[in-house]
């Protein structure tokens, strides 16, 4: 089960709004939907967690580039909502690194000679676009320092991330109005 949330900044502290993640395909898309909730430009923090699994920190200023955290990439490359917000950059690709030779792909989408997703070991790991991911977090774990929450602080949350987020930042209680 999944939860993703706008929290945005104001003069009037923290404004809580349910999302939709249907429509946003890509990152920017994402940047998008953040930046319609803050028309002052202020700073609006997407929080989107899989229960039990991991969950993903997208904070945008302005138009400045997203700053993305998420607690466990192989987790969130099998999930299509972690798929937007493991970009070529977030995970140490040159873009296009990831494009597959289509003459080497069978009819069924696997390349010639390999096992569909097996590690060298023969246990299934994640893939996006064909590249394996790293187990564990990626991304600017100092994304919420400035804002109380520190990189230790992050990397160690786990099962409700988003409600210890939330508690943190003092927004606990709009937060639960969009749960």
């Amino acid at each position: 089960m999944y939860f993703a949330a706008l929290l945005a900044r104001t003069e009037d502290g923290w404004e809580a709004s349910d999302t939709e993640l249907d429509d946003v395909e890509t990152l920017s898309d994402l940047a998008d939907l953040a930046r319609e909730a803050s028309p002052d430009e202020d700073t609006v923090l997407v929080l989107i967690e899989q229960e039990d699994g991991w969950f993903g920190v997208v904070r945008v200023d302005g138009e400045e580039d997203p700053r993305i955290y998420v607690s466990d990439a192989a987790a969130a490359a099998r999930s299509s909502y972690g798929e937007i917000l493991l970009t070529d950059e977030l995970l140490g690709r040159e873009p296009g690194d990831d494009v597959p030779d289509l003459d080497a792909l069978d009819l069924d989408g696997t390349e010639d000679g390999e096992p569909d997703d097996e590690d060298a070991d023969g246990a299934t790991g994640p893939t996006v676009s064909g590249e394996s991911v790293p187990h564990g977090p990626v991304g600017d774990a100092q994304v919420l320092d400035d804002l109380g929450v520190t990189e230790k602080e992050l990397r160690s949350m786990t099962a409700d991330a988003v409600s210890e987020i939330a508690e943190a930042l003092g927004a606990s209680e709009v937060l639960e109005t969009v749960r």
